[in-house]
């Protein structure tokens, strides 16, 4: 379960994340806009929203370490590689 501290942050990146998508749907609608400027918004928002995706990893991982006292490094990586 995700705490409040990080479920505020999360909810904060997501909608700045939500922020963008809304530009880039303006950039599309305006007529005569450079493609690149698009594109540069899309890698944006898909890099904030990657960043989003490690955050949460980052916290099923500590909630795996934190249910179970010893640590399975097979599983970690697992998530690691599934989710990263």
């Amino acid at each position: 379960m995700i705490d409040a501290k990080n479920k505020k942050a999360m909810l904060n990146r997501l909608s700045r994340v939500e922020g963008q998508l809304r530009g880039i749907q303006r950039l599309i609608n305006a007529e005569n806009q450079d493609c690149e400027k698009i594109v540069q918004q899309l890698a944006a928002s898909r890099k904030a929203l990657d960043k989003s995706a490690h955050v949460m990893l980052g916290c099923m991982i500590e909630m795996s370490l934190a249910q179970d006292e010893r640590t399975d490094l097979d599983e970690l990586s697992m998530l690691i590689s599934k989710y990263a």
